[in-house]
């Protein structure tokens, strides 16, 4: 007889919950026809953070993604006209990744998106359910500090 695995089941709950946001938040992006998938959002939502426009490393970095994965997303929404390669005033050899106006209204457009499928990821539970939730993830999220590489 083998033993209850709470950790393992954890885990399968986990990654069962990672791939129905997934396809939620693709179903939704789709309905609202941005013409982005959920990885180029990301990457659209993350270039908006920055100040002045960021090198591909940077995107890659903070993404947590192989810079080849950035310059493919990158691609990608260069060629929808949401974002442009533009080269750094201080260093000929360095490209930097520029939101674009059709990028910048692709973004507000997110939202509207984002907020629907979350309302539906959460619609199962309370306020109360949420608001443990949301203190649950923001402690998976930060995990332990003085363990960090």
């Amino acid at each position: 007889m083998t033993t209850p695995d709470p950790d393992g089941l954890l885990a399968e709950q986990l990654l069962r919950l990672t791939r129905r946001v997934h396809r939620i938040q693709k179903r939704h992006l789709e309905r609202h026809d941005l013409g982005v998938t959920p990885a180029q959002s990301r990457l659209l939502r993350t270039l908006a953070h920055y100040t002045s426009p960021p090198r591909m490393a940077d995107l890659a970095e903070r993404l947590e993604v192989v810079p080849r994965a950035v310059t493919t997303l990158v691609d990608g929404l260069e060629a929808s006209g949401k974002v442009l390669r533009v080269p750094d005033p201080a260093n000929r050899r360095v490209t930097r990744i520029e939101l674009t106006d059709e990028g910048r209204t692709t973004l507000r457009e997110l939202r509207g998106a984002r907020r629907s499928a979350a309302e539906e990821i959460l619609a199962p539970l309370t306020e109360k359910e949420r608001q443990v939730l949301g203190l649950l993830l923001d402690t998976l999220i930060e995990g332990d500090g003085d363990k960090r590489c």
